[in-house]
């Protein structure tokens, strides 16, 4: 049924759609005629004229008035059904199956039937980073398995599939933050600088080498912190840092540490998200979710397309290993009931109660 029916309703709607508002997904979609496409009220992208807009009660009916599901904000998500989740999906496995070999853009909007723009901008809204991207993660992941291993650093390169040498090195920043040799063995020749700060939540380690970050730990003792940090790098020489011997270093956990323990604004720190196409979905939807407001574990699993995978929603946040900075402290049981916390459930109710109170302050 059209909303343009609901007279009443028309402000209401209007004001969902320009202030972008997240509680009225799920409630209507609103359609652009000189575009054809139909959109969720929050949907990033840049707001129509009203007079181009009508409003639906849901994705169904405005299909069948000609308009078509926008690939960024993936309206269907909210009715169980999201076309292009599936397709994306879809294209994320091929890719898992051929990391290997060179698949350019164009290739792949072949595979899905899409343009290379249309590719480019739902699969990064899909999967949470753009097709290029996953395939040097899931090349990285190889390449570190395989150092691991033992096997010959020329070798494990090309066996991941970067073609040369040069290739993989230019790779090298956010991923194994050290060269492939001194990964292989145990970070031999390198020296990794790490830093400690107490926070609200207790100790946060951070540890770089001078190409990045290359280890954030959340514990309650120093030493088993730094014996965990040991334990991925047994040939690395760790060392303690300060401000003078690595700046940035000290920079970034200065600025997460205040964020924690003073309520300073979030820090822009690099990140390296790897995990299966699922858990990526997961924690880009959690970066969505503002300070001081929760979501379920349905919610979650409905935000990403996959209304039914609840559980394992559930297990990509215990997945997560930067949850300071990949909020799923912010994921509560469908009754309300705190849940579980890959750090421990005090940790998460105290991060969810200064959160609270900032929001309130404000």
């Amino acid at each position: 049924m059209i909303m343009e029916t609901e007279l009443a309703d028309q402000p209401q709607f209007w004001d969902a759609v320009v202030g972008r508002d997240r509680a009225f997904d799920g409630r209507f979609v609103y359609a652009v005629k000189r575009s054809g496409v139909y959109c969720r009220p929050s949907c990033p992208a840049r707001t129509p004229k009203p007079e181009n807009v009508r409003f639906y009660a849901n994705g169904t009916a405005a299909e069948a008035d000609g308009y078509r599901a926008c690939l960024r904000c993936r309206p269907g998500a909210f009715e169980g059904r999201d076309p292009a989740a599936e397709k994306m999906t879809a294209l994320a496995r091929y890719i898992e199956a051929n990391a290997d070999t060179p698949l350019p853009l164009a290739r792949l909007a072949e595979i899905a039937g899409l343009s290379s723009f249309q590719v480019q901008r739902a699969f990064t809204a899909v999967i949470g980073v753009s097709p290029k991207a996953f395939q040097t993660a899931l090349r990285m992941k190889r390449l570190k398995a395989s150092l691991k291993e033992g096997d010959g650093v020329a070798g494990a390169i090309f066996e991941a599939g970067f073609g040369s040498t040069s290739r993989a090195y230019e790779r090298m920043d956010g991923h194994l933050g050290m060269t492939p040799a001194a990964y292989r063995a145990g970070g031999a020749g390198e020296t990794i600088a790490w830093a400690c700060r107490s926070t609200g939540l207790g100790l946060l380690l951070m540890a770089a080498t001078t190409r990045g970050v290359c280890a954030v730990d959340f514990g309650d003792d120093e030493n088993a912190l730094v014996a965990r940090l040991q334990a991925e790098f047994p040939r690395a020489d760790i060392v303690s840092s300060d401000a003078a011997g690595s700046p940035q270093l000290d920079a970034w956990i200065e600025a997460l540490r205040a964020h924690l323990a003073e309520g300073a604004p979030h820090p822009d720190i690099p990140v390296d998200l790897r995990g299966t196409a699922f858990q990526m979905k997961v924690w880009r939807f959690l970066l969505s979710v503002p300070s001081g407001t929760v979501v379920s574990y349905a919610e979650v699993a409905a935000g990403i397309g996959a209304p039914s995978a609840v559980r394992a929603a559930a297990s990509a946040c215990g997945a997560n290993r930067v949850a300071v900075l990949v909020p799923c402290h912010r994921v509560l049981r469908g009754n309300g009931g705190i849940g579980g916390y890959r750090w421990g459930v005090e940790r998460k109710r105290t991060l969810l109660e200064a959160e609270r109170r900032r929001e309130r302050a404000a």
